[in-house]
């Protein structure tokens, strides 16, 4: 079986299948996948992801998102609603599966890569991951926008990671964080350790980490991981609430943002330096190791089988 991950799965499209107006604002639907809504009274733009069969990040939700991350650098910071033309000025992610944010990495696609001891996919699809992640990270590259990362449920693996890619990070009470990679004998290696690390510092960082422990977002909130809490049901509220008590301020607080990635800087090339390490880690590990990752497999199917179920 050739377990390389098609080329073409991972090329943008850069555009959305379609685009719909709706009440204060214009939807775009990327996907089955993957929607974004622009709202005019925040001007914020809200993309949810509701990855199938499972909620984590398989080959085709990566190139849909590089498709809506392309889609919205080349508005340069302008979108178009019924005739009139408006700033963006937020752009959040946020997920369209009840009670789980992100998973994360498609571990029954690695267990595959890892059995076939294919480096060169494992390689392609790490590649993939940081893409999108840096694209978040960095903004888009629109210097006027602010990222905003809304937890809603359980953030795992490479799910964390991307909520760590945003500039603010608000969760839900009943939101759940953790990396499992270590129970698997292996780590998380698609910009984990770069974000904590900026965030929290070496020490707080590895012990996040290694402990395999998952934390609440009250636990996290209290590390300076997540920077507001909301009652459950109440974070897209608290969010547009965020958007408003920073009204006055917004200009100044997205330059503070960019002037913070200036000088706590993370590079693209520290991110695929990593995915190399995590490739050669993943290529080491033995049959009791993939044991615990096909458990961790199931429960991504279970996870996926409830969202579908709602």
């Amino acid at each position: 079986m050739d377990m390389h991950i098609p080329a073409a799965v991972l090329e943008a499209r850069h555009q959305p299948a379609s685009t719909t107006q709706v009440h204060n604002g214009v939807e775009y639907r990327f996907s089955p996948q993957l929607t974004a809504r622009f709202d005019t009274a925040t001007r914020a733009m809200w993309s949810r992801w509701s990855a199938e069969p499972r909620p984590c990040f398989n080959p085709s939700l990566l190139s849909e998102i590089r498709s809506y991350y392309e889609f919205l650098a080349q508005s340069d910071g302008r979108i178009q609603c019924d005739g009139e033309d408006y700033p963006l000025e937020y752009v959040v992610l946020a997920s369209g599966m009840p009670g789980v944010f992100q998973l994360g990495g498609d571990l029954d696609l690695f267990k595959q890569l890892i059995g076939g001891h294919d480096r060169a996919g494992l390689l392609r699809y790490g590649r993939a991951c940081i893409d999108v992640l840096y694209r978040n990270y960095i903004a888009h590259e629109l210097p006027a926008v602010t990222t905003i990362s809304l937890v809603q449920g359980e953030c795992l693996g490479g799910g964390f990671e991307a909520a760590l890619s945003s500039d603010v990070i608000v969760a839900e009470k009943g939101s759940r964080f953790g990396f499992p990679e270590i129970l698997f004998n292996l780590f998380p290696g698609m910009g984990a350790y770069s974000f904590l690390d900026r965030k929290v510092g070496q020490k707080k960082a590895e012990e996040i980490i290694t402990s395999g422990k998952i934390y609440t977002a009250e636990e996290m909130l209290a590390l300076g991981v997540v920077d507001a809490v909301a009652e459950d049901g109440q974070g897209e509220a608290e969010v547009n609430a965020l958007i408003k008590r920073r009204a006055r301020m917004r200009n100044g607080l997205a330059a503070l943002a960019a002037t913070r990635r200036r000088v706590h800087s993370i590079t693209f090339e520290e991110l695929l330096d990593v995915v190399q390490i995590w490739v050669d880690a993943a290529l080491r590990i033995n049959l009791r190791d993939l044991k615990l990752m096909q458990r961790l497999v199931s429960r991504q199917n279970v996870l996926g089988e409830t969202e579908q179920v709602h």
